[in-house]
């Protein structure tokens, strides 16, 4: 016996954030994919949500690990930890059979990741786990009927990656990766203010000016906002006005590179396919997809129309429910590791 339910669950464990899908009762849970951790010890202070709040005002003593990076894992027993914490959360301190859990992983990750995620997720009480790649499940999760013959593109951005995948019949036929997403975002406006404006902002201020007023496109009506930091020619705390399409500027390379990518994809796909993607256009899925005018960047760039999903950020989990729901029926799309064991289902 475990902790956990009967009920199975979907996992997407993003670079930012993790979402876990339970069966029956769709997404439970969306926290940071982050953990307060002891200096000495290594006990874990807080998890998700309670170590974000931590996030620049953390004890001496305490350090703030982010165990995902660019969509693989980069601390294996925080990781498992951090399952462990949010699969308790869900389902209480009662005694369940072990679930069964599909988990989303990037479409470029190596055998080797592979495994490392559901060791993880088997360490955090699995019973034993299937893995879907990330585009397919935000697909499923879409609404998209994945078995159709006609080809449809799905641009998932998520925290640490982005995949961008040509579905058909119920498979990923081609697909593009890239260890460019939001977090990149981040780093771009962080440097930007730096640079441009001598202004220092944190980890949390750009994600917050991101979120906020981040665009991927110009807007015609200009405005002005105040960015807060430190200045770094005399250390002390400073706000500017800035115009907030002046961040397009800021966000050009990490959106211009994605688009590299997606424009190289279009140019692959076979002609028999690509005529479905101009039909439905381009789906973008994941956090990054909130990105003001991100959709009419991409259309621009491709020359194809383009359409952010709808609850863009809880496709991924969903897709993932919808698959552990009906595993007969995308049975050819998953991939069983189980007991050690990896076979393709």
């Amino acid at each position: 016996m475990g902790l956990f339910g009967t009920a199975d669950v979907g996992i997407d464990l993003g670079t930012s954030s993790t979402l876990v899908y339970m069966q029956g009762q769709g997404i439970v849970l969306q926290e940071p994919s982050i953990a307060a951790v002891e200096r000495v010890t290594g006990r874990i202070l807080a998890v998700g949500e309670e170590a974000r709040h931590m996030m620049g005002n953390a004890p001496g003593d305490a350090m703030i690990i982010r165990p995902l990076r660019d969509g693989v894992i980069s601390n294996f027993d925080i990781t498992a930890r951090m399952l462990q914490y949010f699969f308790k959360k869900v389902v209480g301190n009662k005694r369940f059979i072990m679930p069964r859990a599909v988990v989303c992983v990037p479409s470029g990750v190596s055998e080797a990741e592979k495994r490392c995620v559901i060791e993880a997720v088997n360490e955090a009480g699995t019973r034993y786990a299937y893995l879907i790649e990330e585009p397919l499940a935000a697909a499923i999760g879409t609404g998209i009927d994945i078995m159709q013959t006609k080809g449809c593109m799905v641009l998932d951005i998520g925290g640490g990656t982005t995949d961008i995948a040509v579905i058909s019949q119920g498979c990923v036929v081609i697909s593009n990766y890239i260890r460019i997403a939001g977090d990149r975002f981040n780093d771009a406006l962080t440097h930007y203010m730096r640079h441009k404006h001598s202004l220092h902002i944190g980890e949390r201020s750009a994600e917050d000016i991101k979120i906020i007023h981040g665009r991927a496109h110009i807007d015609n009506e200009q405005r002005i906002v105040d960015i807060r930091g430190r200045n770094t020619n005399t250390g002390l705390p400073e706000s500017i006005p800035i115009g907030i399409n002046e961040l397009v500027n800021a966000l050009h390379e990490p959106l211009a590179l994605i688009l590299e990518r997606v424009r190289e994809l279009i140019d692959r796909t076979p002609p028999s396919l690509a005529s479905g993607i101009e039909d439905t256009g381009i789906i973008i899925t994941g956090g990054g997809a909130l990105l003001h005018g991100l959709d009419s960047f991409i259309s621009e760039g491709t020359n194809m129309p383009c359409r952010v999903a709808d609850d863009p950020i809880g496709c991924v989990a969903r897709g993932a429910g919808l698959v552990l729901e009906d595993l007969k029926t995308y049975n050819v799309t998953v991939s069983d590791y189980r007991r050690g064991q990896y076979d393709e289902a």
